[in-house]
């Protein structure tokens, strides 16, 4: 059931977006999604990143999808609302969680000189996604007012990326894995 999900999320079927919004059992499997989808990131670009990219990565887009999660959350219910837009926080954590499935495409970046072009049409490719997921989750009738929602989230959640990905890279752990005290 789950590949099944993927599967359905990666070829951006709206019902796909709409099925795991209302599962409420679903959660587990959008953060599955969204730790395989940066394990992919990790390994397709591990040659560059190694282990501590593998690892600060993983981390790192758990946190920033919880944050692009909450800010969507935030501005999609409190700021840009439509008069039918009703969401909780969860249904925006699966939605946008499943949004991560065709991340699963950055693993290609394992095969020499395919690394940046895999990572940047996966990217495109899961901001479409995420676009879908928001305006199903939010009852969208415009589709532009969900490409406003997601850009604000992303530039939050960008600097949130960004920020974790400094700390747990830049001194909490050396090459060999163990935790410094350089702060």
């Amino acid at each position: 059931m789950l590949w099944n999900r993927i599967v359905r999320a990666a070829r951006l079927d709206v019902q796909l977006y709409e099925e795991v919004e209302a599962d409420e059992q679903a959660l587990g499997q959008a953060t599955l999604v969204v730790v395989l989808s940066s394990l992919a990131a990790g390994i397709g670009s591990y040659e560059m990143a190694g282990l501590n990219g593998l690892i600060g990565g993983t981390v790192a887009a758990l946190v920033s999808w919880y944050a692009w999660s909450l800010v969507t959350y935030l501005v999609g219910t409190k700021l840009l609302p439509e008069t039918q837009s009703e969401a909780t926080y969860g249904q925006l954590l699966r939605t946008i969680g499943f949004a991560s499935a065709p991340g699963l495409a950055r693993i290609v970046g394992v095969i020499p000189g395919l690394g940046i072009i895999s990572s940047f049409v996966a990217g495109i490719w899961m901001l479409v996604a995420m676009i879908i997921a928001v305006r199903q989750a939010l009852d969208y009738d415009s589709t532009g007012r969900a490409v406003g929602v997601c850009v604000i989230g992303w530039l939050a959640q960008s600097l949130v990326f960004v920020a974790v990905a400094m700390l747990i890279g830049g001194g909490l752990v050396d090459d060999a894995g163990s935790a410094t005290t350089d702060f």
